[in-house]
């Protein structure tokens, strides 16, 4: 008789929801960054980075190549004497895994912030173009923030990191006007919020969950006055040692990564 483990049991639950876990087990970090957070009947992974200073973006490697996987950073980082403690997507992609809109690292912009509008005779409307869409930053001094795309561009902020996604889910306090109570467009969600003191948290829902919940865990639950959709469905990832967690994305890979490794 087989005894699935803890992890196994994670993919099994992960493959019905459009990720899977691959993570061979490891010794267990000094401090876990994710926990497990329950919200009007859904589950929620939700990770704190402990500093906004430590976050990296991860994308295309020294050759030019994205590196699709959570697996191909880890690899990355550890040739530099690293290890690599968390990670989870950071925006949504084209099928060349390229960053649909802005794009910073390490202080360098490598893809241009995108202003692009919905054709107003197609629908749905993709996910990236429900305006306000918006920018989750950290600045050269190490504050983060997430901003709508029109007042990014606005303020004239010096990126150390940046990735653009859509739609905006909390917007100084209120959520996005568009978002819709009770709809019955459900999918497994990943996000990012600047909540109380200018903490950075991700969350991911475990089950599947609207736009309108999503939101209201960042605002209600997390405390976050401004909120970022990064992807849903298939495009949802998470890497964690200490949950077992190394997920892949069902599209072939990832585009941007969020990363921490020391």
């Amino acid at each position: 008789m087989i005894t699935l483990t803890a992890s196994l049991r994670t993919a099994a639950i992960s493959l019905l929801f459009g990720a899977v876990s691959v993570f061979a087990a490891s010794p267990t970090l000094a401090s876990s960054t994710c926990t497990s957070e329950a919200f009007e009947g859904a589950r929620y992974t939700v990770c704190d980075p402990g500093s906004a200073e430590a976050l990296r973006l991860f994308w295309d490697n020294q050759d030019g190549a994205p590196y699709r996987s959570f697996s191909a950073v880890a690899d990355a980082v550890a040739a530099n004497g690293k290890q690599l403690r968390f990670a989870m997507n950071a925006g949504m992609y084209d099928t060349n895994f390229k960053p649909l809109g802005l794009y910073a690292a390490d202080g360098k912009e490598k893809v241009r912030i995108s202003t692009a509008q919905a054709n107003p005779t197609k629908r749905p409307v993709p996910n990236f173009l429900k305006k306000p869409n918006g920018v989750f930053y950290v600045d050269r001094d190490g504050k983060a923030g997430v901003l709508t795309t029109e007042d990014y561009l606005a303020a004239g902020i010096e990126a150390r990191i940046a990735t653009q996604s859509g739609p905006m889910l909390v917007i100084n306090g209120a959520l996005h006007p568009a978002l819709i109570p009770g709809s019955t467009d459900r999918t497994r969600r990943s996000g990012v919020g600047v909540c109380k003191d200018g903490d950075v948290r991700f969350a991911i829902s475990e089950d599947w969950v609207n736009f309108d919940e999503f939101a209201r865990l960042f605002r209600d639950q997390l405390g976050c006055d401004n909120a970022l959709f990064l992807d849903g469905g298939r495009g949802v990832g998470l890497y964690s040692p200490d949950l077992g967690r190394n997920d892949f994305s069902w599209h072939g890979g990832f585009g941007p990564m969020f990363g921490i490794a020391d």
